[in-house]
């Protein structure tokens, strides 16, 4: 009894642990992202008319549609998880390749965005804006540089661990009985989309 109770044991599959760890996880990167928004909210505060002239300078247009965009990502991978418990696996994965696509538009639009910024000569601690801006302005742009990449970051380990949950889905290992790889890809996406909901009003509409 003893030598079947340690075979089984590398099977054994404990879904609250994973859970937990993940939760765990998602909690480091709030108080990550926090400290950061603490640190944006009293730069703004010391000079809000830079970053008011730094805000203006930035494409709502991109921001609003990357909002968007992000938002539909969230319900898809949100609707695998539904779709994986009622027993549709390719209804699950293709949900998951739709999220997957989305985040790689969403990564497109920051290319561009941050190309035009580029052009314009405007990055971390580029000539023309130590040169013509204010104080208040390179900071605004730092900030914006640092947590709409490190976003990005996010984004990017989010899509590596959907390929992970695509493959674990396609050939089996991730189940109807065995759904925490795709139900902690789920959470820690709607991380990123939580974060992103945040950084979208601040850098682009409070002005």
């Amino acid at each position: 009894m003893e030598h079947a109770h340690h075979v089984e044991h590398p099977d054994m599959y404990d879904e609250e642990s994973s859970k937990i760890g993940m939760w765990l996880f998602i909690f480091t990167e709030l108080l990550l992202f926090g400290g950061l928004f603490i640190v944006y909210s009293i730069y703004r505060y010391l000079n809000p008319e830079a970053f008011h002239l730094a805000g203006e300078e930035l494409n709502r247009t991109i921001g609003t549609i990357n909002t968007v965009i992000l938002l539909i990502s969230s319900m898809t991978i949100a609707m695998s998880t539904t779709a994986l418990r009622k027993g549709h696996k390719k209804v699950a994965i293709a949900l998951v390749v739709v999220s997957f696509v989305i985040g790689f538009a969403f990564l497109v639009n920051k290319y561009f965005e941050w190309g035009v910024k580029f052009s314009h000569g405007i990055w971390p601690g580029s000539e023309q804006m130590l040169a013509e801006m204010s104080q208040g302005e390179i900071l605004f742009f730092g900030l914006y540089f640092v947590m709409t990449g490190l976003h990005a970051l996010h984004i990017i380990i989010g899509m590596i661990i959907m390929l992970f949950t695509i493959r674990g889905l396609a050939i089996g290992k991730v189940t109807i009985k065995r759904p925490s790889m795709l139900d902690n890809c789920g959470l820690y996406w709607h991380l990123v989309d939580l974060i992103w909901i945040f950084l979208f009003p601040l850098f682009y509409l409070i002005h």
